[in-house]
């Protein structure tokens, strides 16, 4: 299971012109999920995103997580970050979840983020969409689970 965290400002994320997701200050979440992935991998990144201490406190230092800053997530599906680009010109997708397995554990992902009191808000797997950004800083990670 893999995140991109970007820290943001705002983000948004819209499907067929519609709206279906939208925070202020927080983490914009790009989650690929794998074939090997579980309920344990799950839990694992869930926890490192809740708690991931990228944003400033009062001394300017990244030291308080998405909720202590009173911030939000918006948790976006992208299975093309489970792609092997090792080699060739076209990325394979071999290693990615089947839709409904990649479904289900996001779905368990997202549930798992709010368990840690952080709201989430989401995109829609399998959707065409369209993800808008304001990245802070910019600060963007890649966690692994």
């Amino acid at each position: 299971m893999i995140a991109l965290i970007q820290r943001v400002t705002r983000a948004s994320v819209h499907v067929d012109g519609e709206l279906v997701g939208r925070i202020g200050t927080g983490l914009l979440v790009l989650l690929g999920v794998e074939r090997s992935d579980g309920p344990e991998n799950v839990a694992k990144l869930a926890e490192r995103v809740a708690k991931y201490r990228i944003f400033s406190d009062s001394n300017g230092k990244m030291n308080l997580d998405a909720h202590a800053a009173g911030g939000a997530i918006l948790a976006v599906p992208q299975f093309t970050l489970a792609a092997d680009t090792s080699s060739g010109r076209r990325p394979s997708f071999s290693t990615a979840a089947r839709p409904e397995m990649g479904e289900n554990l996001f779905d368990d992902w997202c549930d798992a983020v709010r368990s840690h009191d952080v709201a989430v808000e989401t995109g829609w797997f399998g959707a065409d969409m369209k993800v808008e950004l304001v990245n802070d800083g910019p600060v963007t990670f890649w966690l692994a689970a």
